[in-house]
């Protein structure tokens, strides 16, 4: 039996192999060598020295890392003591010098794939916060997450998950997801009510939040880029913005900075102390004042700071990233509420790896079952394979979650079983319809009438699906978003080229 390709099969075929590709394959990671940084300790000598969270290392002291066993060999017999050594750790892209009686850090194997796995199946604690005593809005919700991951970036935490929920009374929650991290460690890091805090020397100029500042620029003229200049290590951007202050504030930094002495360079005249910015009393920046601000009484005051980077654009992506960074602390630095933790859970990664290897083994034998079960049904061969272009939907469910960087629970994984079964309910339809013998219909119209159940199955899945969206304060959302790209991509790709092969099997049988 031969059959002649359709360009719904070829469409068909090459989203699969695309899939993979998005799957498993990333420039930073395919075909490298190493152990990828998690997370930094702040204020260690690693963190001082520039590592950070995502750099790859390929080598300790001269000793080539492959894997975390390699790592770990190393690691186990430097430290055996409380006193201070000499470390050189090599990146991917620089090399780093420490003198410590440690390395503070944490690493993990390099990903073999693109797929963001969730709290459900990488391990950690995960936390739903509420304000006490206040019901959120949408908007404070959306400022609460901004602050949160703020006051977490300070800390060097990686693998950290931050979104706004509703439930379906309405009410907002903030959940949180730290990859790793336990419980007590979770609810030490989100349990306090944040303090933001602007000094000169030891002294507090203004606090974040409405009483000390009344408004921030974000746009327009008064916030921006407004230069870049490239050096001998890459660009650095300058960026500024407009902050308004109180009364009360503006007079406490013109009393502050009277007694200030003014100091002169080429990038212009500057007072003798800088405006440091601290989150939860660790220093986060620190900003140069400008000398026609000594002495002044003026609720109006211009922030500045830079970015840099190895290409111009690197350097304006990172001044804008910095000054949405320092525009978010200073518009809700400091909590107008205390949080509480309606909800903390921790699961281990091994429970959630044998989750999955048995949801994935009993989708395998769904697959093997509904193959068995239709090929005694029309006893023939032919409808076997056709079944299994299901597979394919997993592929592409998958490829497209690799590129949106979805994470992936549990829930999305039934969420991907769903589809999985409402695929085979489909192409059971289609084939019966297909080998229908009366009404005198051809093949082409038993297809379309098949194609019109089909149709309308699917939009009924969806409409039914999305009151799910905010039950159990977001949790089910995994189950939803994957159940309706998995059905998605059924009608649009893998069913209508299964409708085609089914199609040219039959004419094949007739001929």
């Amino acid at each position: 039996m031969k059959i002649k390709l359709t360009w719904r099969i070829w469409l068909w075929i090459v989203i699969v192999l695309l899939s993979l590709i998005a799957i498993f394959y990333n420039p930073n990671y395919t075909f490298q060598k190493g152990v990828l940084i998690t997370s930094v300790t702040q204020n260690s000598s690693a963190f001082e020295q520039g590592l950070r969270a995502g750099q790859i290392i390929t080598a300790i002291d001269g000793k080539s890392i492959s894997n975390i066993d390699d790592y770990s060999k190393i690691i186990s017999g430097k430290f055996t003591s409380n006193q201070s050594v000499k470390t050189i750790i090599t990146t991917k892209n620089s090399e780093y010098v420490l003198y410590s009686n440690s390395i503070d850090l944490t690493v993990s194997n390099l990903p073999v794939t693109n797929l963001k796995l969730g709290l459900d199946l990488s391990g950690g604690a995960r936390a739903l916060v509420q304000a006490q005593g206040h019901k959120l809005t949408s908007s404070e919700v959306n400022n609460l997450v901004d602050v949160i991951s703020n006051r977490l970036n300070v800390y060097g935490i990686s693998d950290l998950t931050i979104s706004p929920v509703t439930d379906l009374s309405g009410n907002y929650y903030m959940l949180v997801e730290i990859a790793g991290a336990t419980p007590s460690d979770l609810e030490n890091l989100i349990s306090q009510q944040g303090k933001f805090e602007a000094k000169i020397g030891n002294d507090t100029v203004f606090t974040g939040g409405q009483q000390d500042i009344t408004s921030v620029a974000q746009s327009g003229q008064d916030a921006g880029i407004y230069s870049c200049d490239q050096n001998t290590q890459g660009y650095y951007c300058n960026f500024r913005f407009t902050v308004y202050l109180s009364q009360a504030a503006a007079e406490r930094q013109a009393a502050l900075t009277n007694n200030l002495t003014i100091n002169s360079s080429a990038g212009g005249d500057t007072l003798s102390k800088t405006l440091d910015l601290y989150v939860d009393d660790k220093l986060i920046d620190s900003l140069t004042i400008s000398s026609d601000l000594k002495g002044r009484v003026t609720t109006q005051v211009s922030i500045q700071g830079s970015g840099s980077g190895a290409t111009r654009d690197d350097a304006i992506t990172a001044a804008q990233n910095d000054m949405k960074k320092l525009q978010t602390i200073l518009i809700t630095g400091s909590l107008p509420f205390k949080l509480e933790i309606v909800k903390l859970d921790t699961i281990s990664p091994t429970l959630g790896s044998s989750f999955t290897k048995y949801i994935l083994l009993a989708g395998v034998i769904a697959l093997l079952l509904v193959a068995v079960i239709v090929f005694f049904r029309y006893r023939t061969k032919s409808a076997i394979a056709p079944i299994l272009v299901c597979a394919s939907e997993i592929i592409i469910t998958l490829g497209v979650a690799s590129v949106i960087k979805w994470y992936l629970d549990l829930p999305s994984i039934a969420g991907i079983l769903a589809a999985i079964g409402t695929g085979v309910d489909d192409q059971i339809v289609v084939l019966d319809e297909a080998r229908h013998k009366e009404g005198g219909l051809n093949i082409k119209q038993k297809i379309k009438r098949a194609f019109a159940i089909v149709m309308g199955a699917y939009f009924a899945s969806v409409v039914s699906l999305l009151p799910l969206l905010g039950a159990g304060a977001g949790l089910l959302k995994g189950f939803v978003v994957t159940t309706v790209i998995g059905i998605t991509i059924g009608v649009l790709i893998t069913r209508r080229a299964f409708a085609d092969i089914v199609r040219l099997v039959e004419k094949d049988n007739a001929s």
